[in-house]
């Protein structure tokens, strides 16, 4: 299903949006060395709940997930990238934490994410990953504007990831949203220009680059959800959702001015 969304819907959307950036960046600056997992899944729930939205992950269960997810916020930590399911986990100074949410308000959703490392440790190799799915996903988003095709948006983001040296996997990208977190079209990491899904004003994309350092190999934790690099090696992912309008794209998830 792809949804176009009215001018009523598209301002609802800005407002989940919103909540998103604000809960994702209040989380972020609560996150420091000696924090528990469980307790950003904690303040995640409690943030969510005091602005009247649902949560998109508690009662997810796709066909590649065990079960419905059953918590407010995906946290991977190092060697984590997607799907990071909190548990009782204390972070420590140099992890790479990404922080995931996906929220619904007024009957419309919205999705981003953001790594960062924990602590005053600066390893290179992790900013240098972070850095990369950041550009990939400006590079995505400047790409997307009405007449332009899905390819377009993935052969921006892949050249970013693959001239950074990094393998790129297909398996998950973004996707489109509206009324709920998942839709057509799927966004693949890397592609071809000029195929695929011609865009118009009112379609809403989450577009989320992510690498690992030196494998595009996943794995699945334990817990069949949590997924991993097959190597053990660190791992990073960006993500806002846009909103496709007559003159290009505009960002959803944006941190609103205090």
């Amino acid at each position: 299903m792809i949804e176009i969304l009215n001018p009523t819907e598209l301002s609802r959307a800005r407002e989940t949006g919103a909540l998103v950036a604000h809960v994702l960046h209040t989380l972020k600056g609560r996150s420091t060395v000696g924090t528990n997992l469980l307790d950003i899944d904690r303040w995640a729930k409690e943030l969510i709940l005091q602005a009247g939205a649902l949560s998109c992950y508690v009662d997810y269960a796709p066909s590649f997930g065990r079960g419905p997810f059953g918590h407010y916020v995906c946290t991977a930590v190092n060697d984590a990238v997607l799907h990071g399911r909190p548990h009782d986990y204390t972070l420590a100074d140099g992890d790479l934490l990404t922080l995931d949410l996906a929220v619904s308000l007024g009957g419309v959703a919205a999705d981003a994410a953001l790594s960062f490392v924990v602590g005053d440790a600066r390893p290179p190799e992790s900013l240098a990953m972070i850095d990369a799915t950041e550009r990939a996903l400006a590079a995505g988003i400047a790409a997307a504007r009405p007449g332009a095709r899905v390819g377009d948006l993935s052969h921006a983001i892949g050249t970013v990831l693959g001239d950074a040296g990094y393998l790129i996997n297909t398996e998950f990208g973004g996707h489109g949203i509206g009324s709920t977190m998942h839709q057509d079209p799927h966004v693949s990491n890397t592609g071809r220009p000029g195929r695929g899904y011609r865009l118009r004003p009112g379609l809403l994309l989450a577009l989320e680059p992510w690498v690992m350092q030196d494998t595009a190999e996943l794995v699945t934790d334990a817990d069949g959800w949590t997924l991993r690099s097959a190597t053990g090696c660190r791992t990073a992912h960006s993500e806002h959702t846009i909103a496709i309008t007559h003159d290009g794209a505009e960002i959803l998830t944006l941190p609103r001015p205090s």
